[in-house]
């Protein structure tokens, strides 16, 4: 049985979706309030499994409670936002706080809206249940350096090639705070990356923008025929696939429409494949932390395809479903820690740069 705590200002939100859990089975809602004051007070008698939290709330914002709650006792956390862009700016905000899922809400016909979403809030408490949430990263601004200019072009690629190396990662449950820990320590001439972490829709653009504030890097959601080059990062938009093309010398992504492929849009799997097609030993593939098997499949036709292809372990992971099943079908040649995947890619640049 999973013990859900529900922390949300509206008494209608906190009735539906209570009265949508306690059909299931396998959950139990222990208890309700209407702001993380109250929350605590109750928690305490009774600790949940699962946290459900809206963030805009009176009294304590939800992320100074998520924080709060992070760094006493670490407990899977939900959040429960609306899709607009305030709503999508203070999400990432408790997903890099250390939230393991969101769960988006329609302002009109609240309501409905929470019952016709109601079996994906379940997925994700089941899968939020089986999750080892990390303490929080507190972001710090970009790192300034008063030799560069301030431009969005990058720094000279000192002899990296800016057409001919990619690196693709992949991640879920857990990914928002592991690519933060990555992409802001790589240097601003790192060759071109492509990324896919599973987000609803209006989520992603939020997302990339946060990262580009942190990072040395260039750092945006995927528009369609972007070009891949050294000192960018592209994050595949929610809602649609992102694939890897070849024009001659140069890389570029296509964003296009289409169904969901291991129940996910944007599915890793689909750029991974992409990446085997046409990159091939020219690429770095790593799967990281997240939930189910999207990307294993993709990751191994890369292998197979000559790249260089690395799971994050265990111990450094929030869910290990993802890298594990590239393990288990041998599609990742090594296991890194997520503290050493910053080193890994700008070794993987250097010697190919040698080479």
């Amino acid at each position: 049985m999973i013990k859900v705590f529900i922390v949300d200002d509206s008494a209608l939100v906190r009735q539906v979706l209570t009265a949508c859990l306690d059909r299931h089975p396998g959950i139990q809602v222990i208890g309700q309030a209407a702001d993380p004051l109250f929350a605590l007070e109750k928690m305490q008698r009774d600790w949940p499994d699962v946290l459900v939290l809206d963030v805009e709330m009176p009294r304590m914002d939800g992320i100074t409670f998520l924080r709060k709650i992070m760094a006493e006792r670490p407990t899977p956390a939900i959040i429960c936002s609306t899709l607009t862009e305030a709503g999508a700016a203070i999400t990432l905000e408790a997903l890099a706080a250390g939230a393991v899922g969101v769960f988006t809400k329609a302002r009109l016909g609240l309501k409905e809206s929470l019952q016709q979403l109601s079996s994906e809030l379940i997925r994700q408490i089941e899968q939020a249940a089986r999750s080892r949430p990390r303490a929080a990263v507190r972001a710090q601004p970009k790192p300034s350096s008063p030799s560069r200019e301030p431009s969005r072009e990058p720094l000279p690629a000192a002899g990296l090639t800016t057409t001919d190396r990619v690196i693709a990662l992949g991640t879920s449950t857990g990914g928002t705070q592991a690519l933060e820990l990555v992409l802001r320590q790589l240097p601003a001439d790192s060759p071109g990356i492509v990324i896919v972490q599973h987000m609803p829709e209006k989520f992603t653009a939020a997302f990339a923008q946060r990262l580009n504030n942190l990072c040395q890097i260039e750092v945006r959601e995927a528009r369609h025929l972007d070009r891949v080059r050294a000192g960018l990062a592209l994050v595949a938009p929610g809602g649609r696939h992102m694939q890897l093309k070849r024009s001659g010398a140069q890389y570029f992504v296509e964003v296009l429409d289409g169904p969901p492929v291991n129940r996910h849009k944007p599915s890793v799997d689909v750029l991974f494949r992409s990446v085997a097609r046409h990159a091939g030993h020219n690429a770095l593939g790593i799967i990281m932390t997240g939930m189910g098997d999207d990307g294993a499949r993709g990751l191994l036709n890369m292998r197979e395809a000559g790249a260089r292809t690395v799971a994050q372990d265990e111990a450094s992971c929030v869910v290990f479903g993802m890298p594990k099943e590239a393990l288990q079908i041998g599609a990742a040649q090594s296991t890194e820690a997520l503290e050493n995947l910053p080193r890994l890619i700008t070794d993987y640049a250097r010697a190919t740069c040698r080479s």
